[in-house]
């Protein structure tokens, strides 16, 4: 059986990130179908049946459960393919280390260090085997470590056919780092009756509240004049913008917000005098509260077109995703499933919000129940991602006693 180790650094090497400003969508980029097509080829050689690429670029495959298992539920597990591409992705430069405290030194010649005072979660994998970049790109071990896992899972089972599993429906995606991995998912296809994403972090994690979240795109159009004969006639688009965002409450950005605590985020600003262009994203785990952002925004834009003049400020305002607590909490078994996995593998489950959201989110209000599980990486979106080795093995584990026997939970 191949480590998992090295299994995830053969996927980890293969450039996937997606592409918010690419006009298409599913796949946001053709690299993406790179990893695809070799976890087919994969799937096909572990005996999965009704093993497919879509053209969007879904990776589908089902395991038959063994005999005595027909009956149990069908379970889900799904994992995306892509990386993030607001940090350079390749070329990956990784390498495993045992991590016995303080500080990691990525890159000496750069002065790279992962400071342990910095990354507290660093203490919680002394003793273990971590795998980390040379500072100069992200890992991408989300989520290609859960794609790990999952595949490490399918091989588990075709080396132990003595194992009894329920049946597994397997999909991987495309663009989730952009908010478009369920866009052209096949909830009927897939056919399970509920599922699990693996692409959290810790690996005793079970999520099962996320955000609702929205996009914003602000475009707030200026009039540009030479400044010697400005007076009275100059409106700075660049300066409206600035005003627009010290309207909003100060307090309430992800840098000073957790837990539960919704936030407004300037993710983006360009553009010059004559017009400039703004985006945000919204997110809240209460839905009143979050309907409030997105009037909020709409508020402050109808008090700048009232000053300025109407159609200074445009705002386009799209839905993400939604809390899947909302769907979650009707069937709570489906989560308590995954909570005794975690206890059978050893660990204590760590159930908390998730500040953000996964495939899971819309999936669940398409129809498909999908709580989040914990990967073992750590830092994602940034060149201080690590994840350890120690806990891919043990989420592996999970998914064993997950996709087992009801009876022995």
């Amino acid at each position: 059986m191949e480590k998992i180790e090295e299994r995830f650094l053969r996927y980890a090497r293969i450039l996937t990130a997606s592409d918010e400003d690419s006009p298409r969508r599913c796949p946001s980029t053709d690299c993406q179908f790179d990893l695809a097509r070799l976890l087919e080829a994969e799937m096909r050689d572990l005996g999965l049946r009704n093993v497919r690429l879509t053209e969007d670029c879904y990776v589908y495959g089902f395991l038959p459960a063994t005999p005595g298992m027909e009956r149990e539920d069908r379970i889900g597990l799904i994992a995306h393919m892509d990386t993030v591409n607001c940090v350079p992705a390749a070329p990956l430069k990784a390498r495993v280390l045992k991590y016995t405290g303080g500080d990691v030194v990525l890159n000496e010649e750069k002065g790279i260090v992962m400071r342990e005072a910095q990354f507290e979660n660093l203490r919680g994998v002394v003793g273990h085997e971590i795998i980390v970049t040379d500072g100069t790109t992200c890992l991408g071990a989300d989520d290609k470590a859960g794609v790990a896992e999952i595949m490490s899972l399918l091989e588990y089972y075709r080396e132990h056919p003595e194992e009894p599993h329920c049946a597994i429906s397997v999909a991987f995606t495309p663009d989730e780092e952009i908010g478009s991995g369920a866009d052209r998912f096949d909830v009927a296809a897939f056919g399970a009756d509920y599922a699990y994403t693996v692409d959290g972090g810790e690996a005793n994690e079970i999520e099962e509240e996320t955000f609702n979240a929205a996009g914003v795109r602000v475009i707030i159009r200026g009039l540009s004049i030479h400044p010697g004969s400005a007076k009275d006639k100059m409106l700075n688009a660049l300066k409206v913008a600035m005003e627009l965002d010290a309207m909003l409450p100060c307090a309430e950005v992800p840098e000073h917000t957790m837990g539960r605590e919704g936030f407004y985020h300037l993710c983006a600003l360009s553009g010059g005098v004559d017009r400039a262009e703004m985006r945000y994203i919204l997110r809240d785990h209460d839905t009143d509260r979050f309907e409030a952002r997105k009037a909020r925004m709409e508020k402050t834009a109808a008090f700048l077109n009232d000053r300025y003049g109407e159609g200074t400020v445009c705002l386009e305002i799209r839905d993400s995703y939604y809390n899947m607590a909302l769907r979650l909490r009707e069937k709570p078994w489906i989560a308590e499933r995954a909570r005794r996995a975690i206890r059978r593998a050893g660990m204590e489950p760590v159930t908390q919000p998730v500040r953000g959201g996964t495939d899971g989110s819309r999936l669940t209000f398409m129809g498909l129940p999908c709580p989040n599980l914990g990967t073992g990486g750590r830092n994602c979106h940034g060149v201080y991602e690590y994840v350890s080795v120690d806990e891919m093995r043990r989420v592996v584990e999970v998914l064993r006693f997950l996709t087992g026997p009801r009876e022995a939970d």
